[in-house]
């Protein structure tokens, strides 16, 4: 192991990547026979098949697949070390697609005035919005994916992180509701409304139930759905009660103009922890210029627009801060 050849680091990056003979010999430039005995050479270097056949594709091993994000880690690094370095860094002749992964309210809130400033300042980058059906941290540590936007979990310890407001969770009601009728809104009449509940596991619980649980009180759960603004439109026309982050409110959730008109919000009869949202991204992204200037973005936009809130109708235009 004296003359360990760091190419095969490359070549396995590449492999676990496609899952692929073919595909990892296009994306590094080589011929599918040179790849195939890159990847015997592998196979006798580690011990282990890596890659085996799975109908009409290969799959990788236990251990492939546990060597997969560090493998992929000593690529990036290997590939930044040999990079040649500027320290003459022009936005403007930038040309990059970044990869920004987030709920559907942040896309609608902050989409539109990330690509204006965009479109102003580095012409030649591209933005990516990728859907966020969980809070799975591989594909930050991968690589398809180069900012999240979020709440940080305990899985992604090591990333890093930037907070960009404080959020909380309000409650959602059609104009004229029951509900909203008498100022006091108590955790019994709270609770005795029918909910439509936003979540993409299905999982309904939350921390309002445990405050709710620990009144001998449970919500009356009529419909689940995978996101908030679906649950927004759903309480726009129905009684149903809508649980909604604060940042989600306003353009966000329902589209432009006056599409959340008819909706109240009111503070929850509950005490819940407010949220921290932050921009989550690997550490091998930390000193690129690039990334550091979209990182900066974001959170000069989010410190602008961010909404504050108080008992007010929905369509009410957010103030700035």
């Amino acid at each position: 192991m004296d003359n360990v050849d760091l190419n095969l680091i490359i070549a396995l990056d590449a492999l676990l990547t496609e899952n692929s003979v073919t595909a990892a010999a296009r994306r590094l430039g080589l011929s599918p026979s040179a790849m195939s005995r890159t990847l015997k050479r592998l196979r006798s270097t580690t011990g282990d098949p890596l890659l085996v056949r799975a109908g009409r594709g290969l799959t990788p091993t236990p251990y492939a697949a546990s060597l997969r994000a560090r493998v992929h880690d000593l690529a990036q690094n290997a590939q930044a070390v040999l990079r040649p370095r500027s320290d003459a860094f022009d936005i403007t002749r930038l040309e990059r697609t970044f990869t920004i992964r987030a709920n559907e309210a942040f896309i609608a809130f902050f989409s539109v005035p990330l690509l204006t400033i965009v479109t102003a300042t580095a012409p030649g980058v591209r933005l990516h919005f990728a859907p966020k059906p969980n809070k799975d941290p591989a594909p930050l540590r991968l690589g398809p994916v180069d900012l999240e936007i979020g709440v940080v979990e305990t899985s992604a310890s090591d990333m890093h992180a930037r907070p960009l407001f404080r959020d909380r969770m309000v409650g959602v009601a059609r104009m004229g509701h029951p509900l909203l009728t008498e100022v006091d809104i108590t955790p019994q009449r709270y609770a005795a409304c029918e909910h439509v509940v936003a979540t993409p596991k299905g999982d309904v619980t939350s921390p309002v139930d445990d405050a709710l649980d620990a009144l001998g009180l449970r919500r009356k759960i009529r419909v689940i759905v995978p996101g908030f603004p679906d649950a927004v439109r759903i309480a726009r026309h129905s009684d149903l009660i809508a649980l909604v982050p604060r940042s989600c409110l306003g353009n966000a959730c329902a589209g432009e103009g006056s599409a959340a008109a008819g909706l109240e919000e009111f503070e929850l009869p509950v005490q819940i922890p407010q949220l921290t949202i932050s921009a989550i991204w690997h550490p091998r992204m930390h000193n690129d210029p690039a990334h550091r200037w979209l990182r900066d973005c974001v959170a000069s936009l989010c410190a602008e627009a961010y909404p504050t809130a108080r008992h007010r109708p929905v369509s009410a235009p957010p103030p700035e801060r």
